[in-house]
This record gives C-alpha cells, sequence and structure tokens, in this order.
C-alpha cells in the first residue's frame, strides 16, 4: 500500500512516498514554494521516479503553508504534527525538534511516544529563518552552501546584533566595509540564528535528544551553533527537508489502516 505526504512550504515543496508505512520510496525537494510551480514539479518529480500514479496512493495527506491549494490530497495536517511524527519515525529517541524553515522557526517537545506536548514559533518575522540566511548570502556573497565551511574557519564571530532581517542586513555591510573577515561574519549571522532558535527551545524545555529538521539543518554552521548554545548535541534529521512531508504520508498510513480496522 502506498501514502503519500505533500509539504508545501513558503520556498520549497516536498514530496514523500511510503510503502506499507515503512519503507521511503520517493523523498522529493523542489526549492520553490507555495503559489509557484513547485508543488506540480515535486509531485510529478515523486511519481517519475517512484514509477507510480496518483491512482495508486491509497492516501494523500498535504501539510505546510501551501497545504490547501493541494488539489490532490484528501485531507490537511498542521506542519507541528506532521514534523513530531516524520521525526519521531526517523529518530524515536528525539524530545525536542528545532524545525528552521524558509519563513519561520518552530521548537517542539514530544513525550515518550512521539506526541506533541508543547511547541513554540517565531511566523511573525523573517529574523532567524531560511529567508536571513538567503538575505546574508546575497550580501556576503557566499553561497548557502559554502557558509557552513566559511564557519569553521572563523576566528572571532562577529557580532550581528540586530532582530530585524532589514537592519542586520546594514550592520553586515557595514561590517564589511570596516574590513571584518566574512568567516568572522558568517560565524555571527549564525550565533543570530541560534539564539531565536534557541530562545524558543527554552520556552519548550530542552530535553535530549534534540533533532534539527527544516532546510537550514542543512547548514552545519548553524547546527554547531545551536548545540553550543544549548550546550547539547544535536542530530540533524536525515534528509531534513522532506521530515514533514514523511509525517503526513504516515498519518495517511495510519488512517487508511484504522479505516480498514
Amino acid at each position: 500500500m502506498f501514502t503519500m505526504g505533500i509539504d508545501i512550504g513558503s520556498s520549497s515543496s516536498k514530496v514523500v512516498i511510503l510503502e506499507d508505512g515503512l519503507n521511503i520510496i520517493a523523498a522529493e525537494v523542489i526549492q520553490i514554494g507555495t503559489g509557484s510551480t513547485g508543488p506540480k514539479r515535486v509531485l510529478d518529480e515523486a511519481l517519475s521516479k517512484s514509477g507510480l500514479k496518483l491512482q495508486d496512493m491509497a492516501k494523500i495527506i498535504a501539510t505546510g503553508y501551501g497545504r490547501s491549494s493541494v488539489e490532490e490530497s484528501h485531507k490537511q495536517i498542521s506542519e507541528i504534527s506532521c514534523q513530531a511524527k516524520g521525526v519521531f519515525f526517523l529518530v524515536p529517541s528525539a524530545k525536542t525538534i528545532i524545525d528552521i524553515g524558509g519563513q519561520d522557526v518552530k521548537a517542539i517537545k514530544l513525550d515518550s511516544k512521539g506526541c506533541v506536548k508543547q511547541f513554540f514559533m517565531n511566523d511573525k518575522c523573517a529574523a532567524g529563518t531560511g529567508r536571513f540566511l538567503d538575505v546574508m548570502s546575497r550580501v556576503l556573497e557566499v553561497s548557502l552552501n559554502e557558509m557552513a565551511e566559511y564557519d569553521s574557519r572563523a576566528t572571532e564571530p562577529a557580532t550581528v546584533s540586530s532582530t530585524c532581517t532589514v537592519f542586520a542586513e546594514s550592520e553586515v555591510i557595514s561590517q564589511l566595509a570596516n574590513g571584518v573577515a566574512k568567516e568572522n561574519i558568517i560565524a555571527g549571522v549564525h550565533q543570530s540564528v541560534a539564539s531565536k532558535a534557541c530562545g524558543l527551545a527554552y520556552r519548550c524545555g530542552v530535553e535530549e535528544d534534540i533533532v534539527m529538521c527544516g532546510g537550514v539543518a542543512k547548514d552545519l554552521g548553524v547546527v554547531r551553533a545551536i548545540s553550543k548554545e544549548l550546550k547539547k548535541p544535536v542530530i540533524v534529521a536525515p534528509n531534513p527537508q522532506t521530515t514533514a512531508a514523511l509525517g503526513a504520508a504516515i498519518f495517511a498510513f495510519d488512517e487508511v489502516i484504522g479505516a480498514n480496522k
């Protein structure tokens, strides 16, 4: 039996196809999100690579910002629930989830069964999100893929104190003009992101194991900064951008099984 989870975010579209609730048949990401061609493209790509058709899906569940626009879905479930379900499937020891996406940051506390006990999110400002890193990457003329490497060479992280992305951009431009090394600025940017994410995690109550997901989890400089801030190890979920889509596919499987009992 095949089920599908579709996660349409602000800056990316993800699809996971699951076989019998256990085997991941496809896990695809397109780096454009809601309101774009991303949802259709990622759906077509997942089906093409798996050799399956929409008609083969026993159930399809959508999540994320753009979930209401997914006509193919049978149901919609919140991203908080889907992230918890997907991360717990991959890392059953997870107790705290830090999810940094394109336009928001979430901290989620799980119980021993993987159920959500508490969560906090910051979705009012781009500071501390993937969008913040995109802006800094452009100003610094360093690709997102290279930022972790630059961070690892930092000798004295710069202070990026502004809580607003626009003001932080001006702050970074001033530091560049004053000759501050890009390595140190990037380390400071990563610390700024970590500070905001950890503030939410502290409100939840940090308990190991701590698992990071979302697109920003691919930036190991941010992961290191969060681990340093929390003074605890941080696990990066496998394929961290697709965890919510995976959770949606698991929910779909569970609902089909429950309906057939």
